[in-house]
């Protein structure tokens, strides 16, 4: 017994060694890659589709130009058929169009109630 623990820490020793001194010698460097192009291509593991920073100031809308009334009003103050009118537009939609719907939200100035907006979010984190 006591010949398998000292077998153990002897072994232990020398993988900590090893691995220490393979790791001292080398200067590891992290490539930074700049896609210029807003389009996604692929190639990456993020898709900037998936993106919520606005980067183009074009409006796209998801056949919901009826909550453009919602325009600049807190969520709080949302009447129960306007939450149900952007529930509607939300649950309706594709994972994929999340979003870009949310970009274009944030350039219309309408705002999510709550509960919507956490599932959202939660959406986009899932795709990326």
């Amino acid at each position: 017994m006591l010949a398998l623990i000292l077998l153990l820490i002897f072994v232990g020793l020398v993988v900590f060694t090893a691995t220490y001194f393979n790791r001292k010698g080398k200067n590891e460097s992290v490539d930074i890659v700049i896609n210029e192009n807003p389009e996604c291509c692929g190639a990456h593991e993020v898709c900037e589709r998936d993106n919520l920073q606005i980067i183009d100031t074009k409006i796209e809308y998801f056949d919901d130009e009826e909550l453009d009334v919602l325009a600049g009003i807190s969520p709080a103050n949302y009447s129960k058929q306007q939450v149900d009118a952007v529930s509607e537009v939300f649950y309706s939609m594709k994972e994929s169009d999340v979003a870009p719907w949310l970009r274009s939200l944030q350039l219309r100035n309408i705002q999510l109630p709550d509960f919507l907006k956490e599932e959202a979010l939660m959406i986009v984190a899932e795709r990326r």
